[in-house]
């Protein structure tokens, strides 16, 4: 559970400020997007993709879900999101993926040492 409220956190200082300064998204919305968008992330990338494979290819697959989840919602929300921010946004979150799945590798490392 910790994982996911981590990625959460993470995914919301990144996406919910970019989605109120570049689109027409109110806080609710912005934020809901936020959630939806990290629980999906969280179960593509991280429980399936991650697992196996490795932390390029799910970082990969992690910005790749953000463009086309981003597109989709502005799309379906009828936000002014432009390609250039949303790539932007994208590569952001990308980061913060590549940033997180070093946050897991290192915690799992941990509890495994914990349980030696």
């Amino acid at each position: 559970m910790i994982r996911f409220l981590v990625k959460v956190v993470m995914n919301g200082i990144i996406l919910v400020p970019l989605l109120l300064w570049y689109t027409e998204a109110n806080v609710f919305s912005a934020v809901v997007a936020t959630l939806l968008f990290s629980v999906i992330a969280y179960l593509v990338g991280d429980r399936l993709i991650l697992r196996a494979s490795n932390n390029l290819v799910a970082t990969v697959s992690d910005a790749i879900l953000a463009v086309v989840y981003l597109w989709a919602a502005s799309a379906v929300m009828h936000w002014s999101l432009n390609w250039g921010e949303l790539l932007f946004t994208a590569v952001l979150l990308g980061v913060v993926e590549l940033l997180y799945h070093f946050f897991l590798k290192r915690f799992d490392t941990e509890d495994e040492r914990e349980r030696a």
